[in-house]
């Protein structure tokens, strides 16, 4: 069953579904996401995470939202209503292009430079604080929401450096180091969280794609690679990063950047795998959040850096 909220950046819109009146649903589609609150005695629960009663927790789309014991599946889709946002889109069209409108011949420098600060979804935050890896929403190809980019990239071959049966690998579209790609399982799942025992298959053939990746641009790159999962992801669909250790690209712009790649907010791949075949789940640890506020700090010497340029300009003395 999808409950669908029709876009409509001006106004914020509640829901209550009929004949369960146990949960108040209260969209924000400027945000991007729909608020949760459980006002009854039967139990709700997102991604089979349970929602304590009084409690409001945010659905994003590509998660499934149960209610009543699970009797009733929900999915949320935000798609644009005809008519709604055309006066806007047309005040904005004069104004300023987007990033998926910049001219294929132009460099990352000018892409980057158009984008959002942010690389992960921080929490304490709203949505509109997303991801430059997230601004991956088109007008056009598109459809739904931005965080359901990953699902419109995967399916562009320009994209795609590498696909079999149950995986396929794109490049990141705003890189955060010289190399950077997500391996992506065509199965859909959306989160860290939504990861049982069943996904071990999946996730140590993601593992190893990335390391078949790796090693064949290892003789590019002085620096080392890492493979890993944000804890707190904004995109849904879960994308295993393969990234490059010098950091060396202009989309790499401030500390939330830095820090969703070089702290604990980063969990390692094999890491993700032991703790699923030891819980049968991925826990995020409390505070996982605060991280991205940390100090910036060389990921290779450990020597704190007061700006993101200062960073960028040590990291060059480990990598050229």
């Amino acid at each position: 069953m999808l409950c669908q909220w029709l876009l409509d950046e001006d106004r914020r819109h509640r829901l209550w579904i009929k004949n369960v009146p146990d949960s108040k649903l209260t969209s924000d589609c400027n945000k991007g996401y729909v608020k949760v609150k459980q006002i009854g005695t039967n139990p709700t629960s997102i991604d089979n995470v349970d929602i304590a009663k009084d409690q409001g927790v945010k659905l994003k789309p590509g998660h499934i939202l149960y209610m009543v014991n699970k009797l009733y599946p929900y999915t949320i889709e935000f798609v644009r209503g005809s008519g709604q946002s055309d006066s806007r889109d047309q005040q904005k069209k004069g104004a300023s292009k987007r990033p998926h409108e910049n001219s294929q011949n132009k460099s990352i420098e000018t892409k980057c430079s158009k984008m959002q600060s942010n690389d992960v979804l921080d929490v304490n935050k709203s949505a509109d604080d997303t991801s430059s890896e997230q601004q991956q929403h088109s007008s056009q190809s598109a459809v739904g929401h931005w965080s359901q980019g990953l699902k419109v990239s995967m399916q562009d071959p320009k994209m795609q450096v590498f696909k079999n049966d149950k995986v396929v690998v794109i490049k990141d579209k705003y890189p955060k180091a010289r190399y950077h790609w997500l391996v992506l399982p065509w199965q859909s799942i959306s989160s860290l969280k939504a990861l049982r025992s069943e996904h071990l298959d999946l996730l140590e053939h993601m593992y190893e794609v990335g390391e078949n990746i790796i090693q064949e641009h290892s003789t590019l790159s002085k620096a080392k690679f890492r493979l890993g999962y944000h804890a707190i992801p904004s995109m849904s669909h879960i994308h295993l990063h393969v990234i490059s250790q010098d950091f060396d690209s202009p989309c790499l712009k401030n500390k939330k950047h830095w820090n969703s790649f070089t702290t604990e907010y980063f969990l390692d791949s094999k890491d993700v795998i032991d703790m699923i075949k030891i819980k049968g789940s991925v826990e995020v640890k409390d505070g996982t959040s605060e991280l991205l506020k940390s100090p910036l700090q060389c990921n290779v010497c450990k020597v704190q850096q007061t700006t993101i340029p200062q960073l960028k300009e040590h990291l060059k003395k480990h990598w050229t």
